[in-house]
């Protein structure tokens, strides 16, 4: 029987933070076990790459400092970009929660944070519709990365500290013995024996944790991009531009000034393992893109690079990080979305969590999974 002191279950952004983070503590034993065959083919590798500190809760504006100033200082290039994020309300109850909001993240660090007028939103965005935009916010240090490179970075980064990577090992089991973790098997029938497991297999967490006994209250929904071209350059420094009221929001695709990506938060959704593409999709986000510039409406669908991916939603919409009842197992799930721009500060609050018993640079315990059964639940309303 293989063994190992730790296990991680997910070689995608998450879990490689966590092996980055561990083994920069001078942890040596540690194992990644990925099921495919290469990084980046799941949730990873189908982001969009948007990072921002313009949250509702505390815990995710915390996250975000932490993690931007990661991206912002890292010795890897992770194509960290400040391009910045533009929320926009089109009706005054919309206007005063964004106000609330920037308050709220100025009083906790952030900088480069500010409410705008639909003037200045005309100036940031030139060409967009905006007669019914009441107003908005704009994060000059909010922007892209490249998530398949963070991936790379923190992988490159956690092997040459002695972590080692296993491709094509999907675990089907996480043994426990006396409520305590004993080891993994995989698919293959193979055992690895273990003092730790942590899982970080996004949208199929769920099914896993069972197997230890634990209710992970994680759905996996699908969640959609069409990508598109433009004739014309697209706006100078076009930001990521978000519609708070609906959730449309599109974004410059990296090192283009002609390509877009579009996505929305589609409410006909239902939870499912579903990563095939719609192509009804395509006319549903560019009835809304009519609705708002017709430098959006007018660009031409690349179809090849459309894509869907899988959220790994809980009900609040937050993640869920930390230990559990059954020890030696520990919880890096449901991000709903902010797995990529939280991993820096996931990793660190993992590791300490793992090693000390509890995260001391940031208090993660209002994401721990007992407050579901406390009723304890986070609130964010700027979910996309």
């Amino acid at each position: 029987m293989k063994t190992a002191q730790t296990v991680i279950i997910g070689g995608g952004v998450v879990g490689a933070s966590i092996a980055y983070h561990l083994t920069q503590r001078g942890a040596k034993d540690v194992l990644i076990l990925e099921r495919e065959p290469v990084q980046g083919l799941g949730s990873t590798g189908k982001a969009t790459g948007g990072v921002r500190a313009q949250f509702e809760t505390d815990i995710n504006i915390r996250m975000s400092l932490y993690s931007i100033d990661f991206f912002r200082n890292w010795d890897f290039d992770c194509g960290y970009e400040p391009r910045g994020y533009l929320f926009f309300a089109t009706t005054e109850e919309q206007l005063a929660y964004i106000k609330k909001n920037v308050e709220r993240q100025r009083e906790l660090g952030v900088h480069g944070v500010e409410t705008v007028d639909r003037d200045a939103i005309r100036e940031i965005v030139p060409g967009m519709i905006s007669d019914d935009i009441t107003g908005g916010s704009f994060g000059a240090l909010d922007g892209f990365i490249d998530p398949l490179a963070v991936m790379d970075g923190f992988t490159r980064g956690a092997v040459e500290r002695g972590a080692a990577i296993y491709f094509g090992q999907e675990v089907s089991c996480i043994n426990v013995q006396h409520g305590k973790v004993l080891s993994v098997t995989t698919t293959e029938g193979e055992q690895i024996k273990c003092e730790n497991v942590v899982l970080c297999s996004g949208a199929w967490a769920k099914g896993l944790a069972a197997t230890a006994g634990i209710e992970l209250p994680v759905e996996p929904l699908r969640r959609q991009i069409v990508w598109a071209t433009s004739h014309t350059a697209l706006p100078k420094g076009l930001p990521m531009v978000i519609d708070l009221g609906s959730g449309f929001h599109f974004r410059p695709a990296r090192n283009s000034e002609t390509d877009v990506l579009f996505a929305y938060p589609d409410c006909e959704e239902t939870p499912s393992f579903a990563t095939e593409f719609d192509d009804e999709f395509i006319a549903k986000v560019y009835e809304r893109a009519k609705a708002r510039a017709p430098f959006l409406y007018e660009t031409e669908v690349v179809r090849e690079k459309c894509r869907a991916g899988l959220y790994e939603n809980t009900p609040d919409h937050h993640a869920i990080l930390g230990g559990c009842e059954v020890e030696g197992l520990y919880l890096a799930n449901g991000f709903s979305g902010h797995g990529v721009m939280h991993s820096p500060a996931t990793g660190r609050a993992l590791s300490e969590i793992i090693l000390d018993g509890r995260s001391s640079f940031l208090d993660v315990s209002c994401l721990s999974i007992e407050r579901f059964a406390k009723g304890e639940l986070l609130h964010e309303t700027a979910f996309i």
